[in-house]
């Protein structure tokens, strides 16, 4: 069985990042702290699992919404197509 991720938002998450943070972006699509894992793909037993990321600069990070993208975790514009 595999899991299709939900569509968090059809638009990316623009924020703010620091150098060297280190970041769990949700794959699944399930979490409440979008565009971050809290977990969530455990408990619906997606069997997904977030990928970890270190912010390699500071400055402004597009992390993908849909799922879709093809450069996961960030947002390659695939969310236009949906």
């Amino acid at each position: 069985m595999s899991f299709e991720p939900k569509i968090a938002q059809k638009s990316p998450y623009v924020l703010d990042e620091k150098e060297g943070t280190k970041r769990a972006w949700c794959s699944c699509g399930l979490s409440q702290t979008q565009p971050f894992c809290d977990g969530s793909h455990k408990k619906h037993n997606t069997g997904m699992s977030p990928i970890v990321v270190t912010v390699e600069k500071t400055g402004k990070i597009a992390w993908c919404g849909c799922k879709r993208s093809n450069n996961k975790p960030y947002c390659d514009g695939t969310h236009k197509n949906l």
